[in-house]
C-alpha cells in the first residue's frame, strides 16, 4: 500500500460529499430519467435490428418527430439539474411530450421512453427543495431557590422543614407538633359544664 492511498481516499469521500449535496439541492432523478426517456424515442426510429438474417428498419415519415422529441426531452432533463426553478414547466412539458410520443414515435420509442417521460415529469412536478433542520438550542434548568426562615436557635432551614425540639433533635419538636397531642394528666371531662361558660352544650344530669 503506497502513501498516497490515504489521500487519494480522502479526495474521493469529499469529492462523493460534494455530489451527494448538489443532488440533493435539486430534483436529480426526475432530471435522469427524462433524459433516459430522450434516448429510446429518437433512437429506434433510426436503428435497424438484426433479426437473424433478416434486417429491420424502423425508420417512418415521423423520424424527424421523434428526434425533435428525443432531444427537447434531453434538455429538459438537464434544465431540471442546473435550472431548478423551471422544474414545473419542465416536468408538465415532459409529460406532453411523452404522451406525443405515442402516435408519432412507435409508441413512444416502444412505450420505454413514453414511461420515463411520465415519471420524470411527475417527479419534476412533485419535488420541493427540502428545508435544513435547525439545531434546538439546549435549555438549562435551574434549581429554584427554597425560601428559608430562621428557627429558635438561630440556624437557617428551608420552609418547610420541621423545627427542632428542645434537646435540638427533629424528632422531639416533630411530636411536640403531632396532632391531638395531650398533656399528661389533662382532663377531658365535660360534666358539669353548660353553654354560658363555652363548653360543648350538654348538661350534666340532675
Amino acid at each position: 500500500m503506497s502513501a498516497e492511498t490515504p489521500a487519494a481516499t480522502g479526495q474521493f469521500t469529499r469529492r462523493r460529499q460534494q455530489f451527494r449535496d448538489w443532488r440533493w439541492t435539486r430534483p436529480f432523478w426526475a432530471g435522469l430519467f427524462v433524459m433516459f426517456a430522450g434516448v429510446p424515442i429518437m433512437y429506434f426510429p433510426y436503428a435497424h435490428l438484426q433479426l437473424g438474417h433478416l434486417t429491420l428498419a424502423l425508420a417512418t415519415t415521423g423520424g424527424a418527430g421523434s428526434l425533435i422529441i428525443g432531444v427537447l426531452l434531453v434538455v429538459l432533463g438537464f434544465s431540471l439539474w442546473f435550472q431548478k426553478h423551471v422544474r414545473v414547466f419542465a416536468g408538465v412539458a415532459s409529460i406532453l411530450l411523452g404522451l406525443v410520443s405515442i402516435p408519432v414515435s412507435n409508441f413512444g420509442g416502444f412505450i420505454v421512453g413514453f414511461l420515463f417521460a411520465l415519471l420524470g415529469g411527475a417527479m419534476a412536478v412533485a419535488w420541493a427543495p427540502g428545508v435544513p433542520a435547525q439545531p434546538q438550542p439546549a435549555q438549562e434548568t435551574q434549581p429554584q431557590p427554597q425560601p428559608v426562615r430562621e428557627t429558635e436557635s438561630g440556624t437557617a432551614a428551608p420552609e418547610g422543614a420541621p423545627e427542632p425540639g428542645a434537646d435540638g433533635s427533629v424528632t422531639a419538636g416533630l411530636l411536640d407538633k403531632a396532632p391531638g397531642a395531650h398533656e399528661a394528666g389533662e382532663s377531658n371531662d365535660l360534666s358539669g359544664t353548660s353553654p354560658a361558660n363555652g363548653a360543648n352544650g350538654r348538661h350534666s344530669a340532675g
